[in-house]
């Protein structure tokens, strides 16, 4: 999904990156101040496979955390430890939603390499939603969208000049 994203044309401002499990990149572009910063991943929250989910994260949780609790391994992608390492650098955020798909299987301990086929089939659609919120945030008509615990199928509708998607 992220080199479909990649190499789709976007407008002036907005730019896909493919982090993988650079943590400490993924950190360091939080200093950039992007007004939208989608992520996406696989998001475990019950569903069926191939679900996908579209959060805006309560980051409350960051004003609360402890400083050791920022340590991460800079090879692995634990979001709210990037985003505390990233506010401790000094990175701010205005906007933040996460675009998620339910996995059929993660692999337990050792991990799962490759797409299930639910997930396979959920990319494209993934795709298009990554694009479309992206275009309701330009447009200045992206809305609220869903909780933490609230799942979600649709997409939101707002975007600012400065988008990471």
């Amino acid at each position: 999904m992220a080199r479909r994203l990649e190499l789709r044309p976007w407008p002036e401002g907005v730019r896909a990156v493919d982090f993988g499990i650079r943590g400490l990149d993924l950190a360091y572009a939080f200093l950039d101040g992007h007004d939208l910063t989608i992520l996406i991943d696989a998001t475990p929250r019950g569903g069926a496979p191939g679900t996908l989910y579209v959060i805006e994260p309560d980051l409350s949780v960051l004003d609360h955390s402890e400083e050791s609790e920022t340590l991460f391994d800079a090879h692995t992608l634990d979001p709210l430890k990037i985003l505390g390492l990233a506010r401790t650098l000094g990175g701010a955020w205005k906007r933040l939603v996460l675009v998620g798909c339910e996995p059929a299987d993660l692999g337990g301990e050792e991990g799962r390499l490759g797409l299930s086929d639910p997930v396979r089939l959920a990319v494209d659609e993934a795709v298009e939603l990554v694009s479309r919120l992206v275009d309701e945030f330009l447009q200045g008509s992206m809305t609220a969208v869903a909780s933490p615990n609230a799942l979600s199928n649709t997409a939101p509708s707002g975007c600012s000049k400065n988008v990471s998607a």
